[in-house]
């Protein structure tokens, strides 16, 4: 009797391939992914934080690129050994890069609001690197408790609330710029899915990301030639690019990390959230490479996020690393070992050069848009494909807090965004401000929006879809006492605001939400009360368990 297994070999003499046909479509794919972020972190950078060239390409990116790189590199090799270990040669590295959600958070909550007080962007830029200190800290801590939270854990609950990010802050934005600009987006978008969905192999085995690239530049600076500008592309802004150009590489920065400590009580109140959003995020994702036949070492995954974080700290990087949502669909594309140490590689060449913003000017974000659409798509449908059928319900639950947080978004962007514009016309006065904005929020359950209800439900949103959707697969499989514990410790979170709330604290004394703290227990009381019921329902149903012991 012979027996083979997909995706192994004889181990004796078995040596992992480095790299692989596929990799060349896994890089394309994940380094437009990483070249993404990297535009929009410059563009904080630059536009919104106001920092000079000089900070932003001759100390921050090339700090960056050196984390990036040693993160990368490190992820192949644990993708190597994964491999060498068990003799398999369809092994897919952990891809990892610039923790996006925190990107928008250590600009918009740390930096903008100092640098904006102090009228400096030297104090933001400090701010933001002791932001990251601490956060590297909890993340290493953190790594030894994960691997117990995910023994706890239904993988519904965690693949759940991680399809929710995806379907929502990962999927939904590509998803708009398509339709935005369909004639380059949709064009770029059906190039990707019948490769990668439909298996068709383009000439030469020319990997579909850089087809749909090229493609895109193709429409986009044709589109010049007859007036109608698809894509923003223009030979001046080519031109005005290659102004960023020469060579830097990082330099220590600890004298900043330590005066950005003058900060620290602003500094904490959102380190310790985003430190637990940044443990169960990347437990969620090293449960989604492990569903896809991957199996990391967790405590290895954080605490390696925190080693390199720190590293890129000190040497002035105010962006945190984290193991990134899309493994499945960089395996499923062919990536294995090889493709995450080249994007290492193409990260320290694109910002130690200084060329971000010549690319930027080259290749039109809206041809790179579907990549990001497809991850999401994969990761949203790895919840419900890699975990029992019954369970679907609770993995819909853990969606929901994701869709809620995702919608308060976009309102506060377009209450913002218009008491600006009014001030900005002379039509609101400053002072003013602050109770039109409430007027207006109050208005909307009016109109149909219960927006309050997408505060409350929508904060801490990915630790509040892990326990919604634990309560949830418990309930399914009748294990009311685990149903129990797990709404006791959304009670616990919720009081003290890391999920169901805007900030951490105790609020009045009560809790930062209490109403909705106090329901938990509730709940975990009635589920408790249920599960010993059905205990001893289960006990007096086997009469010779409940006899009295023979003598």
């Amino acid at each position: 009797m012979s027996t083979s297994m997909t995706g192994t070999a004889g181990k004796s003499d078995f040596r992992p391939v480095l790299w692989t046909p596929g990799d060349w479509n896994a890089f394309f794919g994940f380094g437009t992914n990483i070249l993404v972020n990297m535009l929009v972190l410059t563009g904080l950078l630059r536009f919104v934080l106001k920092m000079p060239d000089s900070l932003v390409f001759g100390r921050i990116l090339p700090a960056l690129g050196l984390m990036m790189c040693l993160s990368t590199f490190y992820y192949a090799f644990l993708a190597y050994r994964l491999a060498l270990k068990t003799g398999r040669t369809d092994v897919c590295a952990l891809p990892s890069g610039v923790s996006v959600p925190h990107m928008f958070i250590v600009t918009f909550v740390i930096m903008l609001p100092i640098t904006i007080k102090t009228g400096d962007p030297m104090k933001g830029w400090s701010a933001g690197l002791v932001w990251v200190f601490f956060q590297s800290f909890l993340l290493m801590i953190g790594g030894f408790i994960a691997p117990y939270i995910r023994k706890i854990t239904p993988r519904a609950a965690l693949l759940g609330t991680l399809a929710g990010v995806s379907v929502t802050f990962i999927s939904m934005r590509p998803a708009l710029e398509m339709y935005m600009t369909p004639q380059i987006g949709l064009v770029c978008f059906g190039i990707i899915l019948v490769s990668w969905f439909g298996g068709v192999k383009y000439p030469k085995n020319i990997p579909a990301g850089l087809v749909a690239i090229a493609v895109g530049m193709i429409i986009a600076w044709g589109s010049n030639l007859f007036g109608l500008g698809l894509g923003g592309l223009s030979v001046k802004g080519v031109g005005d690019a290659f102004a960023s150009f020469g060579f830097s590489v990082p330099i220590p920065a600890i004298g900043q990390v330590f005066s950005g400590f003058e900060f620290l009580g602003v500094i904490l109140v959102t380190a310790i959230p985003f430190g637990i959003y940044d443990l169960v995020e990347a437990m969620d994702n090293v449960e989604s490479a492990e569903a896809a036949g991957d199996e990391y070492p967790t405590t290895r995954v954080l605490t390696a996020d925190g080693v390199v974080s720190l590293i890129g700290c000190l040497m002035g990087n105010p962006f945190i690393n984290a193991v990134y949502i899309g493994h499945p669909g960089w395996k499923a594309m062919g990536g294995r070992i090889g493709y995450s140490a080249a994007t290492g590689i193409m990260v320290v060449v694109l910002s130690w050069f200084g060329i971000i913003s010549v690319l930027l000017a080259l290749v039109p974000v809206v041809a790179i848009s579907p990549i990001l659409l497809y991850i999401g798509m994969l990761i949203g449908a790895q919840a419900f494909q890699t975990t029992p059928v019954k369970h679907a319900p609770a993995v819909v639950l853990a969606l929901t807090p994701h869709l809620a947080a995702w919608a308060k978004l976009q309102i506060d962007t377009m209450l913002g965004a218009t008491l600006s514009a009014a001030q900005t016309v002379g039509a609101l006065a400053p002072d003013k401000v602050g109770a039109v904005k409430t007027a207006a929020i109050a208005s909307l359950p009016q109109q149909g929006v219960i927006y309050h209800g997408l505060e409350v439900m929508g904060g801490g949103s990915i630790l509040a879809g892990l326990i919604l959707g634990a309560i949830g697969v418990f309930i399914i499989e009748r294990d009311f006492m685990k149903a129990s514990a797990f709404a006791l410790a959304g009670a616990v979170m919720t009081y003290f605001g890391f999920m169901h709330g805007e900030a951490v604290g105790i609020g009045s004394g009560l809790g930062v939400t209490p109403g909705v703290a106090l329901a938990y227990v509730v709940m975990a009381g009635g589920l408790y009360a249920l599960g010993k019921t059905s205990t001893s329902e289960s006990y007096s149903s086997h009469p010779e368990m409940s006899a009295a012991p023979a003598e």
